[in-house]
């Protein structure tokens, strides 16, 4: 059976091909697409999340807007926004044009979304947050009632080691670490792919090469994404190579054995001068205290670029229409 989800993003180039990935692959039922405030504002995202849709033929998901700042933010804190990476509309490099995509905005907000999926799928539903992690949160304070209903967090943010917006923090947690805090507190299973897991998964001018091989409309358009990351990340970290960060997550639900997993404490560094927004993870078990999360270690990339370029094959796919009458 496939696996029922709720995207939870911030679209984002990576969070683009995570969408694609869910969509396309039949281990994954893609049930619903919210939206949050962080590689751009939430109405960027959000639009972000549609045009993707439009392009890739992806329709009957309803996308839904969320948070638009941080679980513990006011008017004098507002959201962290990845633009250096990202660009202006957080989706820089394909020309989308200014028309309204013809996917539609659904008219709840995500935190009623998320609701409404949860009540009214018949089995537990797994969560992908591959942003900042404000609604999850935000839903887990309003709805503890529905928890039996989640069956599991798999989240993209942290890492074991050092971060990429601080030394010590990683972008999607430092933007709301009261959030992260709830979320690995919460008592669910989480499953943690944080950059010392997606670091190893570059697109490789030889996968770039492979994609725009595929010859389609959304293959040109997955080749101008990562040419445009690939420039961003050159220019701000020196990478020659960008990762591609969020469709690990969704390759973890299609093939667990694409990343091994190791039990750890992982705690949400919330005061440090030098390094709020820092995953403490505990890899030793030398602060004793108990696991809460599976966080990944190792990848096979060959395996996870085999997924992600075929579900870009797929969904560039014409779709198979009426038979043709006399």
């Amino acid at each position: 059976m496939p696996v029922p989800v709720i995207l939870d993003c911030d679209p984002g180039h990576d969070d683009a091909f995570n969408i694609l990935l869910a969509a396309a692959h039949p281990a994954v039922e893609l049930l619903a697409l919210t939206t949050v405030a962080g590689n751009q504002t939430v109405e960027k995202t959000t639009l972000n999340a549609r045009r993707v849709c439009e392009v890739a033929g992806i329709r009957g998901v309803p996308i839904a807007a969320g948070r638009d700042r941080p679980l513990r933010g006011g008017p004098d804190r507002e959201p962290r926004v990845a633009a250096d990476i990202h660009g202006g509309s957080g989706l820089d490099g394909p020309g989308f044009g200014e028309g309204e995509p013809d996917v539609p905005q659904d008219p709840r907000d995500a935190l009623t979304l998320i609701r409404d999926t949860l009540l009214t799928h018949p089995a537990p539903v797994t969560l992908v947050p591959t942003g900042p992690l404000s609604n999850i949160a935000t839903f887990l304070l309003a709805h503890p009632e529905l928890t039996p209903r989640i069956e599991r967090i798999v989240l993209m943010g942290g890492s074991t080691g050092r971060g990429n917006t601080t030394p010590a923090a990683e972008f999607n947690i430092l933007c709301d670490p009261e959030a992260a805090d709830i979320v690995f507190s919460s008592g669910l299973p989480i499953t943690m792919i944080g950059l010392n897991a997606t670091h190893q998964a570059r697109a490789t001018p030889e996968v770039v090469a492979r994609i725009a091989a595929l010859g389609t409309p959304l293959a040109r358009l997955c080749v101008q994404l990562l040419t445009y990351f690939a420039g961003t990340y050159r220019e701000v970290y020196g990478f020659d190579t960008p990762p591609l960060h969020d469709p690990l997550t969704v390759a973890h639900l299609i093939d667990p054995s694409l990343i091994s997993l190791v039990r750890a404490a992982v705690s949400v560094e919330l005061t440090g001068t030098h390094t709020r927004g820092a995953t403490v993870v505990d890899l030793h078990g030398v602060t004793g205290r108990p696991a809460n999360a599976d966080v990944g270690m190792e990848v096979d990339v060959p395996g996870f670029w085999e997924l992600v370029i075929d579900a870009v094959r797929v969904l560039g796919e014409p779709a198979e229409g009426p038979p043709d009458t006399p």
